[in-house]
C-alpha cells in the first residue's frame, strides 16, 4: 500500500481538479462575503448561495480590468478555473473575470464613483464656476478626426468669430482615452478662458472615458470653466456631474459658450443710440449752462466786479475810522479825568493853599521836630521857591492826657 505525504495528496489532488474539462473553465454565480481588497492589489472572497460556500480569488492583473468595484453582499457571475491551495489543502476558484449579476459591470462602477464623488461634493452646485459670457479663447478636448470638432467649429464661426479657439487632439474612446483627456483638460487650465470636452454620441463603452473617476477629479479640480458636452441627450456621464455646465451635445456646447454676433451687432446698435441720444442731451445742457455764464455781468463787463469789491473796502474803511475817531474821544475822556484826579492829588496844590515841605541837610523830608537840634539846617519848600535857614530853638509838641 502506497503512503503518501499531505503535500503529495495534496498536488495530486490538485492535478486530477486542473485536468477535469469542466473545472479548467467554469463559471458560477453567488453572493460575495468576506471580501478583501489586499495591499497587492489580490481580491480574496467566497462566494455562497443557500446550500453552500466557496473560496475564491482574484489575482491583481485580472482585477484590475474590472470597471466596478465588489462588495459584500453582491450577486456576482464569475468566470475561471478550480484548482487547490496545496498548502491549506483547500479548493477554489481562481477568478478570471466577474460581472454583477442581472445588470452590467459598466453601471454598477458607475453607480458606485457617482455615489462616491457625490458624497464627497464634487457634483456641489457652490463649485460650479460661472461661464464667461464673451470669451477671448475657448480651449477644446475631443478627438481632431470626430464630427462633434466640426460642429463646435462651425457654430464658433458662425456665431462669434472673434473668440480664438484651440484643439488639443485627444483620444476619446477606447484604451488610453481618459489619460488622453486628463492631459487636454490639464493643458488649457488657466490659460484659456473656458474648456470644452465631449464626443459624440454612442454606446455606453463608448463613453466610458467621461466616467473615469481620472477626469472627474481633474474636471473638479480646473480653475477654467468646463463645459461637459457627450453628445447624449438623456442620460449622463460622471463628467456631466462635475463639469461647471452640461450640454448633451458638442454642438449645444458651442451655442452656450459664446454669445450670438448678430444679437450682439443689434444690441450694441441700441446700445448706440442710447449714447448718442444722452450725448446730445448732454451737449444741450452744457450749451444752455454755458449760455447762462456768458449771460453773467461778471463776464459782460469784468471791472463792475472789482468796483463792488472797491465800494466794499470804502464802507470797510469809513467804518473803520468811525471806530477809530468813538475809541480816540473814549480815551481822551477818560485821560483828561485821570489827569484832574492826579491834579487835585499833586503836592503843589496842597502847598498853594499855605502848606510847606520841611527837609533835613541830606534834602530828606522831615515830619518830626525829633529830627533838629538847635543850629541844625534845614529847608523849607514853599509853593513859589525854596527857603534855607537854620533851627533857632527846638520845642516839642506838649503830650497831653489824651495823647
Amino acid at each position: 500500500m502506497d503512503v503518501f505525504t499531505i503535500t503529495e495528496l495534496n498536488l495530486y489532488i490538485k492535478s486530477l481538479i486542473e485536468n477535469d474539462r469542466l473545472l479548467s473553465n467554469v463559471t458560477v454565480k453567488g453572493e460575495i462575503s468576506n471580501f478583501k481588497h489586499h495591499s497587492s492589489g489580490h481580491m480574496y472572497l467566497s462566494l455562497k448561495d443557500d446550500g453552500g460556500v466557496i473560496r475564491a480569488v482574484m489575482f491583481r492583473y485580472s482585477a484590475q480590468k474590472l470597471k466596478f468595484r465588489p462588495e459584500n453582499g453582491m450577486q456576482v457571475v464569475v468566470s475561471g478555473k478550480v484548482s487547490v491551495y496545496e498548502r491549506d489543502g483547500q479548493y477554489q476558484i481562481y477568478i478570471e473575470d466577474m460581472m454583477p449579476d442581472g445588470v452590467g459591470a459598466l453601471y454598477v462602477a458607475y453607480e458606485q464613483l457617482k455615489a462616491q464623488l457625490e458624497q464627497e461634493g464634487l457634483f456641489s452646485p457652490e463649485y460650479k464656476k460661472p461661464i464667461p459670457k464673451y470669451p477671448e479663447t475657448i480651449g477644446i478636448v475631443t478627438s481632431p478626426t470626430g464630427a462633434a470638432i466640426r460642429d463646435i467649429l462651425n457654430i464658433l464661426k458662425r456665431r462669434f468669430p472673434y473668440t480664438r479657439v484651440y484643439l488639443y487632439p485627444a483620444l476619446v474612446q477606447g484604451e488610453g482615452a481618459a489619460e488622453s483627456i486628463v492631459k487636454g483638460l490639464r493643458f488649457f487650465d488657466g490659460k484659456v478662458d473656458t474648456v470644452i470636452t465631449g464626443r459624440g454620441g454612442g454606446s455606453i463603452e463608448d463613453l466610458w472615458a467621461f466616467n473615469e473617476e481620472a477626469v472627474a477629479r481633474q474636471i473638479f479640480a480646473m480653475k477654467t470653466p468646463v463645459i461637459s458636452a457627450v453628445g447624449h441627450e438623456t442620460d449622463f456621464t460622471i463628467a456631466d456631474f462635475v463639469a461647471d455646465r452640461r450640454v448633451p451635445t458638442p454642438s449645444a456646447a458651442a451655442e452656450i459658450s459664446v454669445p450670438s454676433g448678430s444679437e450682439l451687432q443689434k444690441f450694441l446698435k441700441i446700445v448706440d443710440g442710447r449714447l448718442y441720444s444722452a450725448l446730445l442731451g448732454k451737449l444741450e445742457s452744457s450749451q444752455k449752462e454755458l449760455k447762462r455764464l456768458l449771460e453773467r455781468e461778471v463776464l459782460r463787463n469784468p471791472l463792475a466786479v472789482y468796483d463792488v469789491k472797491r465800494m466794499q473796502i470804502d464802507s470797510y474803511t469809513m467804518q473803520l475810522e468811525n471806530i477809530y475817531r468813538k475809541e480816540i474821544h473814549t480815551l481822551r475822556e477818560r485821560f483828561v479825568k485821570n489827569v484832574s484826579k492826579l491834579d487835585a492829588l499833586s503836592p503843589l496844590k496842597i502847598l498853594e493853599r499855605g502848606y510847606s515841605v520841611t527837609e533835613d541837610k541830606s534834602g530828606n523830608p522831615v515830619s518830626s521836630v525829633k529830627a533838629f537840634q538847635a543850629g541844625d539846617p534845614l529847608c523849607v519848600t514853599l509853593t513859589d521857591g525854596k527857603v534855607h535857614c537854620n533851627v533857632v530853638d527846638v520845642k516839642p509838641k506838649e503830650k497831653t492826657g489824651e495823647e
